[in-house]
């Protein structure tokens, strides 16, 4: 059963972080959210939002440097002109990369206010919208956008696969959607990345889009569910979970 961390429980993990936090105390952290339905999810990363960039700095998550390297790898046109869609942007890790290739046009959607707020921050954003993926729509025109990029929340507990469709609908004819996501074991996540390839599949056959690039990473992030006893005992390469971007272009019809 999911126990949503007290507000003193929260306040002692800040504490330790900001006096040498520690990997297995980022673990601990994070296996607290473990089984949590999306709106619970979503007041855990309020409350996470504070030191959030600090823990995927500690836990060498990739979601942001996979997606943006595909994109960037598969992209000709001036990004300068381009309108972007960044789906569950969180903090803002993909917009700070993006920019730096010379994109500058940015809308955030994301269902955590804590998050949107360390997004407003960074001052990239046209504009920044709330909604819980899943039980709200994606707040996006249909057609509006030449990139829709969504990282990280492809996965059990957070969004449903059903929202693939909702990205390619906010794309315009011919814009690209990429999506960055861990291979995270265990069956449910499992069965969500099966899920999710046929949803793809499903599109691509029904003429909404075509699969324009594939990049897979074995050091996605750290592997949070390894026993802290046995992690020193592991080559490097063995404490990391995989992960995959696709790049799709959606149909100009």
């Amino acid at each position: 059963m999911y126990l949503e961390p007290s507000h003193r429980q929260i306040g002692s993990y800040l504490l330790i972080m900001s006096d040498g936090r520690t990997l297995d105390d980022v673990r601990i952290f994070l296996k607290s959210c473990e089984g949590a339905d999306s709106q619970q999810r979503m007041k855990f990363y309020n409350s996470w939002a504070e030191t959030y960039e600090q823990d995927t700095r500690m836990i060498k998550y990739r979601a942001a440097h996979l997606g943006v390297d595909l994109l960037n790898a598969n992209f000709s046109v001036n990004p300068e002109e381009v309108r972007v869609l960044d789906v569950a942007c969180g903090s803002g890790l993909v917009a700070k990369q993006m920019v730096e290739l010379g994109f500058k046009h940015f809308v955030g959607v994301d269902g955590s206010q804590g998050m949107l707020a360390l997004a407003a921050k960074t001052g990239l954003y046209e504009e920044l919208k709330l909604a819980l993926l899943g039980t709200e729509p994606l707040p996006a025109q249909t057609g509006a956008f030449d990139v829709v990029i969504i990282v990280g929340a492809l996965d059990p507990g957070f969004v449903p696969v059903t929202i693939v469709r909702e990205l390619c609908h906010a794309a315009k004819p011919g814009g690209l959607v990429c999506m960055s996501r861990g291979d995270h074991s265990g069956a449910a996540g499992q069965q969500y990345k099966k899920e999710l390839e046929r949803e793809l599949q499903q599109m691509q056959e029904e003429g909404l889009w075509s699969q324009v690039g594939l990049k897979y990473t074995d050091r996605y992030m750290e592997d949070l569910h390894l026993d802290p006893e046995r992690v020193q005992e592991l080559q490097q390469e063995q404490r990391f979970i995989s992960g995959t971007a696709y790049l799709y272009k959606k149909a100009l019809h």
